[in-house]
């Protein structure tokens, strides 16, 4: 995206959490700006490694914080929440804290407040990026290259302050910024990502699978992909939008129920419908 650094006034920013996500967001500033970058992470290999890589310029304390312009936090859901509400009477005013967290309604609905209360602006944010491996030492500065980035305001009609926010990103060459409400985000990150996580986990405990190779080729790669998860992570995120995910879920099996149905009554006209239903769908949405 043809987005002006310059314009967000960001010269100190602090990462909090570098694994996979937060590594790499540390490594695209580092790789595409001129910022002071500092970092924390519950485990010190971690920043002992970033510093060693010349990613950081030294670990992010609450001495640190003051200074910074961007505060990146990732963490999961329910840390992020704690991590800004005991930092903020540290965070300066005018300053942007920004999450990366997978969900944002119970997120962004906690933090708002604080925000405002302290003067400083909190945004949810969502890179739509990743990896089967996670950790620091898989993170990569162009991880989020042509990805999607949600942001989530308080005020969706803050031009001013959605412009800063699009442009602190510029230096991750994201290919598209989405703007929507916390509510929006959950109900969709439901249907495009938890729920494929859930088909991809379930599938995969199939007898059958234990016997595949040989057998199988990109439908089942595709299929699998995220199969392998971190389990704890996962496992808060659906727990957080179990609502949503359960809606997605309902449908799921309902259309299920529907193919194996007509595999039970060998009725080859309802089956062809189905699938030939689910290829108009597809094409209808992504094209063919």
């Amino acid at each position: 995206m043809d987005l002006d650094f310059s314009l967000a006034n960001v010269n100190t920013i602090g990462v909090v959490g570098l694994g996979l996500i937060g590594g790499s967001f540390a490594k695209a500033y580092r790789e595409n700006s001129s910022c002071r970058i500092f970092g924390a992470d519950k485990d010190p290999s971690a920043v002992a490694a970033a510093i060693e890589d010349g990613t950081l310029d030294g670990e992010l304390t609450k001495e640190q914080i003051p200074d910074c312009d961007l505060l990146l936090v990732a963490l999961y859901p329910e840390a992020i929440i704690e991590y800004v509400k005991s930092v903020a009477d540290l965070i300066r005013p005018g300053a942007y804290v920004i999450d990366t967290g997978g969900l944002k309604r119970n997120v962004c609905h906690a933090l708002f407040p604080v925000a405002a209360d302290h003067g400083f602006t909190f945004m949810g944010g969502h890179p739509m990026a990743g990896k089967r491996t996670s950790g620091y030492r898989h993170s990569t500065g162009g991880l989020f290259k042509g990805a999607s980035m949600i942001l989530v305001p308080d005020d969706v009609t803050d031009f001013d302050t959605l412009a800063t926010a699009k442009a602190i990103f510029a230096p991750c060459d994201f290919g598209r910024i989405t703007i929507c409400s916390a509510e929006k985000h959950d109900e969709m990150i439901a249907f495009t990502s938890e729920l494929a996580h859930i088909v991809s986990n379930a599938y995969m405990k199939s007898p059958t699978a234990l016997h595949h190779r040989g057998f199988s080729a990109g439908s089942y790669k595709d299929l699998t992909r995220v199969a392998w998860l971190n389990e704890t992570m996962w496992t808060e995120i659906f727990m957080d939008n179990r609502d949503n995910l359960i809606k997605e879920l309902d449908s799921i099996i309902h259309s299920l129920g529907e193919y194996r149905d007509a595999l039970q009554d060998e009725d080859r006209k309802r089956l062809w419908g189905l699938l030939h239903d689910g290829k108009m769908a597809k094409e209808a949405v992504d094209g063919k």
